[in-house]
């Protein structure tokens, strides 16, 4: 709590940033006065999971351009004890896909919210997405010939 605002810190890698993002960081404004939102570095989500396809300074500049947040930081850390004392958040929301990750919040006085994101989008879903359609498309173009043809033969 700031004054008597109520703080809410919510973050993510926000990579191809899609209708889900959205809809958390909309909830999560609704829950306080303030909204920091912390967009993980390059280096941070390297650290778990594959390179962000689009590039943290994009990404946090998405993040600044839409409506809802008031603040946006860096986030170098998973470990979010260090910012609930120097940003002084009262509720974190995150996806439901870290269910429970950050249950230690709560011994620090902060209501975590882990927010369902439902089926189907997410950045992970996408990139496969796009990847297994692009296979496709290189196999048809791979195999344009008819069936009874051998590329090596005609090499």
């Amino acid at each position: 709590m700031i004054g008597n605002k109520t703080v809410v810190y919510t973050s993510g890698t926000f990579d191809m940033l899609h209708i889900n993002h959205l809809k958390m960081i909309e909830y999560a404004r609704a829950l306080g006065d303030i909204l920091i939102v912390g967009v993980n570095t390059d280096e941070l989500v390297a650290s778990f999971k594959s390179t962000p396809i689009i590039p943290f300074e994009e990404r946090i500049g998405l993040m600044k351009a839409i409506k809802g947040p008031d603040v946006v930081i860096p986030q170098k850390s998973l470990n979010h004890a260090d910012k609930v004392k120097k940003l002084n958040f009262d509720i974190f929301v995150v996806g439901d896909d870290w269910a429970g990750k950050y249950d230690y919040l709560k011994d620090l006085g902060v209501d975590v919210v882990y927010f369902p994101y439902g089926d189907g989008i997410s950045s992970s879903n996408l990139k496969k997405k796009i990847y297994n359609n692009y296979k496709k498309l290189q196999n048809k173009a791979n195999n344009h010939l008819p069936s009874d043809v051998n590329i090596e033969d005609l090499g």
